[in-house]
């Protein structure tokens, strides 16, 4: 894609290293010797050598592109704008890019570097002069001896981003994480490191590896006395009542305590009303359902009986005339509750029962207080063990961890620096200038997000959207032919909505509904169909037919509807000949309307206002070509150029108009860019982002189709005798009545 360049050329540079000291220049020194060019209609500062960067923070901020940008959803790392993005809000503003270039200019030897936009960054670029700087340099050979690759000379994001890979092979990292590898051959204190992991949630080290902070130790002491605390509570004679028999003892009441209080409910009612014992026992019907399901003690109707016989007042029997679904929990029940609480017996009345429920419930209270769940699995001892641990150590190891806090972080800020190094200055060709986008070079501004392909065209400048609403409210002020597209990947499940800019062409076969192809920045291909339309002038060219093809589309439209009217005029005419027919099934009408007679007169004055604007229409027609055959033929062209002008010239000066004042900037603002200048797009410059099918230069051109329609030769003999005649019938018309 071919677009207007402005030539950055590469020259010296001065040295200055804290933007403080930068900000803190005296008032009285020589002003910074900037060099301006025009592009987009807006002059622009150029920023072509490293000692622009070291001065970036004295050009006056209203000089600037752009003010502010999003950090996510453009075509540039990321994770390297995030790293600008001091406050962490998800925008980037003047500050952060000055405080950006301030940090990369000082930790650089040559802040010409910075214009290569390396990938890689050699060591001995690092300024070791600066002591942040002399630390990162070593943090990059720590960065390099880890991952084995001791004798390389430089250093890239491979290398830096992951930080999982750099620290795999530490005990401390400086994160002030630990785990078991931290304890080194202290086999005890590895254990105990496992035991608090299983015990808590579970932290990541910088290692990749599961691991725990001082918090982390501070919970697991606190769960563990806790949890010592309850199982001391539990030995109480009140909490459990049957020694060690309480927990079975429970367990079985808990299982049968709803069946036993429904029991002794049911033989209070028979106690109330004795005609209703028979409604609380186990009915005929539900007998007969319980014998059909093969004796099974499982069958739903059996479950749901009453434990045994009601009878008024009785005590619930603890052998013989049990449900037989609930024998089983019964004899657990008596073994384990009732006998060692009242001794052996074979019924159990209601007041005993509730004394059992009493001499148990502060057991329920007590499991239900239940702390330290993830320690069960341990027993008193272990638990005993574990509170009389090293605790000391585990902090020591903390302390070693966090010592090695700056270490590891001017690890983390050599990636910080590598991204610097290759994508600080391609930020500011779009955000202090619009370089990237006005330039012909491959790289594209970040904003762009890749190329629409559609009827015969490749449309250049397509920027994602993220809230389509909100941006067509803003992106009419462009003044440009935008085409909002919904986009689908061929090889996932993603989707995206991006407006392209139409700026070269015509509109004739663009409708909603359309179907595209879109290649992002990438190269991936996405199906593409076009969901909206903003329409504005695209060239003058289309501007000067576009009356025409307006009348053109008017009569089409008439002369549709003028068939549509007779063909439905036909059809209904034939019907009604069909409906009077002698073979019509249908009635006919008993009477008809009478006719009324023509009347001459009442048309009179009809067929003469007719006839008084058909002549009208003549003699005007006839002034016309008679004024026009009275030209001198040199004139003739000038008179049809003068009519074509009057025609299209209003709508060649307002597209003229809306053309010269197309803005990116209200496409950019829809995204939550704030534009600080005007970001024209020109006709000429709008001519090199769309892009029209042209045949490759050199390629043979058959013209023969085999398809197209047979032209009839006579025809245009025809025309060419009509036209000679024509001219000759002139000529004897001037020299017999002009005298030429």
């Amino acid at each position: 894609m071919q677009r207007h360049k402005t030539k950055f050329p590469v020259g010296s540079f001065s040295r200055n290293f804290e933007i403080a000291a930068m900000l803190a220049e005296p008032t009285i020194a020589a002003p910074y010797r900037w060099s301006f060019a025009t592009v987009g209609g807006v002059k622009r500062v150029n920023l072509d050598k490293g000692e622009d960067l070291l001065h970036l923070h004295t050009l006056d901020q209203k000089l600037w592109t752009v003010l502010s940008c999003p950090v996510n959803g453009l075509e540039i790392d990321a994770r390297s704008l995030q790293l600008m993005d001091l406050d962490n809000d998800g925008k980037l503003r003047v500050n952060d890019v000055l405080a950006a270039v301030a940090w990369a200019t000082r930790l650089l030897r040559n802040p010409d570097d910075l214009l290569k936009q390396a990938e890689q960054l050699p060591l001995e670029a690092i300024h070791t002069d600066d002591e942040l700087g002399k630390k990162l340099h070593a943090s990059a050979k720590t960065i390099l001896k880890s991952l084995g690759l001791r004798e390389q000379s430089w250093i890239s994001t491979a290398e830096t981003s992951d930080a999982t890979r750099i620290f795999a092979n530490t005990k401390f990292n400086g994160d002030g994480i630990i785990t078991p590898a931290s304890a080194g051959e202290d086999a005890q204190l590895a254990e105990l490191i496992e035991v608090i992991i299983q015990a808590i949630q579970p932290l990541t080290d910088r290692s990749g590896k599961p691991g725990i902070d001082r918090a982390a130790v501070e919970q697991f002491y606190h769960l563990l006395a806790t949890r010592l605390q309850w199982l001391g509570e539990g030995e109480s004679k009140v909490i459990k009542p049957l020694g060690e028999g309480t927990a079975a003892a429970w367990q079985s009441l808990h299982v049968v305590a709803e069946k036993v209080d429904d029991y002794f409910l049911r033989c209070r009612l028979a106690a109330f009303d004795e005609q209703t014992v028979a409604k609380l026992g186990l009915d005929a019907h539900s007998l007969e359902a319980y014998r059909q399901s093969l004796l099974d003690t499982t069958a739903e109707v059996l479950q749901n009986a009453p434990l045994a016989k009601i009878e008024a007042g009785a005590p619930l029997p603890l052998g013989a005339g049990i449900n037989p679904a609930w024998e089983k929990a019964m004899q657990q029940l008596t073994e384990r509750v009732v006998w060692p609480l009242f001794g052996k017996q074979n019924s159990l009345s209601q007041a005993q029962w509730e004394e059992a429920k009493a001499q148990l419930a502060p057991y329920g209270q007590w499991l239900a207080a239940e702390t330290g769940q993830s320690l069960s699995q341990l027993t008193l001892q272990q638990l005993a063990d574990l509170q009389q641990s090293d605790r000391a150590a585990l902090e020591a190891l903390i302390d070693k961890d966090e010592a090695q806090r700056e270490s590891a972080e001017n690890i983390m800020q050599v990636d910080k620096l590598v991204r610097y190094h290759r994508d600080l200055y391609r930020l500011l060709k779009n955000f202090v200038t619009f370089y990237d986008f006005y330039s012909n070079e491959e790289e594209r501004a970040i904003f762009e997000a890749g190329t629409l392909f559609i009827d015969q065209r490749s449309l250049g400048l397509c920027i994602r959207v993220d809230h389509m609403d909100r941006h067509t409210q803003l992106a009419g002020l462009s003044g440009m032919y935008l085409m909002y597209c919904q986009c689908t990947s061929r090889h996932s499940n993603e989707s995206m909505t991006i407006v392209a800019a139409l700026t070269n062409g015509d509109v004739d076969n663009l409708v909603v509904g359309r179907n595209a192809l879109f290649y992002d920045m990438q190269g991936r291909d996405w199906d593409a169909t076009i969901v909206k339309i903003i329409e504005n002038p695209i060239s003058i060219r289309q501007a000067f037919w576009a009356p025409y093809r307006k009348v053109a589309a008017l009569i089409e439209r008439q002369i549709s509807q003028f068939a549509e009217a007779q063909d439905k005029k036909v059809e209904a005419d034939a019907a009604s000949a069909v409906d009077g027919s002698p073979l019509s099934n249908k009635p006919t009408e008993v009477a008809k309307a009478v006719p009324v007679p023509f009347d001459i007169g009442k048309f009179v004055g009809i067929f003469a206002a007719i006839s008084l604007a058909l002549g009208a229409l003549g003699t005007a027609l006839a002034s016309v070509v008679g004024g026009f055959l009275g030209l001198i033929w040199w004139k003739m062209p000038l008179a049809i150029a003068g009519l074509l002008l009057v025609i299209s010239g209003p709508s060649m000066t307002l597209a003229w108009l809306k053309l010269r004042n197309r803005n990116l900037a209200p496409l950019l603002d829809a995204n939550g860019w704030a534009i600080n200048a005007r970001a024209a797009v020109n006709i000429a410059f709008g001519k090199t982002l769309t892009q029209l099918a042209e045949i490759p230069v050199g390629a043979s051109i058959n013209l023969v189709d085999p398809f197209v329609v047979k032209k009839k030769p006579y025809l245009k003999y025809l025309l060419l005798g009509g036209l000679i005649l024509g001219m000759l019938l002139y000529l004897l018309w001037r020299r017999q009545f002009v005298g030429w």
